[in-house]
């Protein structure tokens, strides 16, 4: 078989296998199959070579995909602690006092967060 008599073959069998994909709910692709005069030994034969072809590309294509560390090593910075001079009572300011940033995100942290949403944080952006 010429490749031109190969790639329309495909593409007809390509559709065929996407229209059962969409059959109604509750429909076999069996039934959906006879109904639409399709020889279920051909719609097999196409379906696993579609999938046979999908999986070398993905193979192939593994080495470009770039891998993701499993977990970054985290870092601890000393975060001074202001008072009042007056009362001796920590200063609460609006200005951030540590800064996260990951590459789809950045976290400002004030001196009157919470431990337990600091420790929620953290988790979090560890895993992200």
């Amino acid at each position: 078989m010429d490749q031109c008599t190969h790639e329309v073959r495909a593409e007809y069998w390509r559709g065929v296998i996407k229209a059962c994909g969409q059959r109604p709910a509750g429909q076999s692709a069996k039934s959906w199959m006879d109904e639409n005069g399709i020889c279920e030994q051909s719609y097999y034969h196409w379906q696993r070579k579609f999938r046979q072809e999908a999986y070398h590309q993905m193979k192939e294509n593994s080495d470009a995909v770039p891998t993701v560390a499993e977990k970054t090593e985290l870092s601890f910075v000393e975060i001074p602690y202001c008072s009042s001079p007056e009362t001796n009572e920590p200063v609460i300011s609006n200005r951030p006092v540590a800064v996260i940033n990951t590459s789809a995100l950045k976290i400002e942290i004030t001196n009157d967060i919470s431990a337990s949403l600091l420790s929620q944080i953290i988790r979090e952006v560890s895993h992200a």
